[in-house]
């Protein structure tokens, strides 16, 4: 059995630290680079950042915050927002990602996650999918533009036609549980999980030490939690602690 992976969260908006409830009523949390140094010594196999404010300004993730957090950390890092053309991509890999996520702009052009897998491979494109329940209850839709908009694709479809375009990674985002603390949805998770064949990242609603081992039961390879870290809640250690007592195979 593969070992699992705690991922903490950062959300960067004018490169600081935000944390908010599906998107909105965004908070300071803190800087990133101190952030994402304590996440590294409490033991995180990886780190995310996602510049929330990026796609609604049309502009691309800003580098100097990237390079500031690659100083101070050694870990894998992963960054998404504003990404639209290989380029953006091409600039946050010389800043210092290991690996790029990408939301809005492969909904509008599936293209660019082809043309980043090729160009930087696919263990470089993560495909970002936030996901939320339709309004008849019937599954799932993605929605994009920080949730403002819902565009009618369905999300379990959307990714695994996003692994056919050259995704190796997703990160799925439950919508509706985001900044809840109400735990991951596992159905979704089940749902996408068992439709792909590359490693899928829960996102969204983590509260509890609980939460997180529902969601890798459910399927998922990964768990990504921003408040109870931010909150002071737990650290890394904490939770891996817990995990290991539960039977999960986590990094040391």
């Amino acid at each position: 059995m593969l070992t699992q992976r705690i991922l903490p969260c950062l959300d960067v908006r004018d490169g600081r630290v935000v944390k908010g409830i599906r998107f909105q009523g965004l908070r300071d949390a803190g800087d990133p680079p101190s952030l994402a140094a304590a996440y590294e010594s409490q033991g995180a196999d990886e780190l995310v950042i996602l510049d929330v404010s990026a796609t609604p300004e049309a502009r691309g993730t800003k580098a100097d915050t990237i390079e500031r957090v690659r100083e101070r950390i050694s870990i894998p890092l992963t960054v998404g927002g504003g990404v639209r053309e290989v380029s953006d991509a091409g600039t946050l890999l010389e800043a210092g990602a290991d690996k790029v996520s990408v939301n809005t702009a492969a909904v509008r052009n599936p293209q660019i996650i082809t043309n980043i897998a090729h160009r930087f491979g696919s263990q470089c494109a993560v495909l970002a999918i936030d996901a939320a329940r339709r309004e008849n209850g019937d599954g799932w839709e993605v929605v994009v533009h920080s949730g403002t908009e819902r565009t009618g694709i369905d999300a379990i479809d959307w990714a695994r036609r996003g692994v056919d375009c050259g995704a190796g990674e997703i990160l799925l985002t439950s919508w509706d549980r985001d900044g809840t603390r109400s735990g991951y949805d596992t159905e979704l998770l089940d749902a996408v999980s068992t439709m792909v064949r590359v490693p899928v990242i829960a996102s969204g609603g983590a509260a509890t030490p609980a939460h997180l081992v529902e969601a890798l039961l459910a399927g998922a390879d990964a768990v990504l939690a921003a408040s109870i870290f931010h909150d002071g809640d737990y650290t890394v250690g904490d939770l891996k602690e817990f995990l290991s007592g539960k039977g999960i195979k986590i990094r040391r």
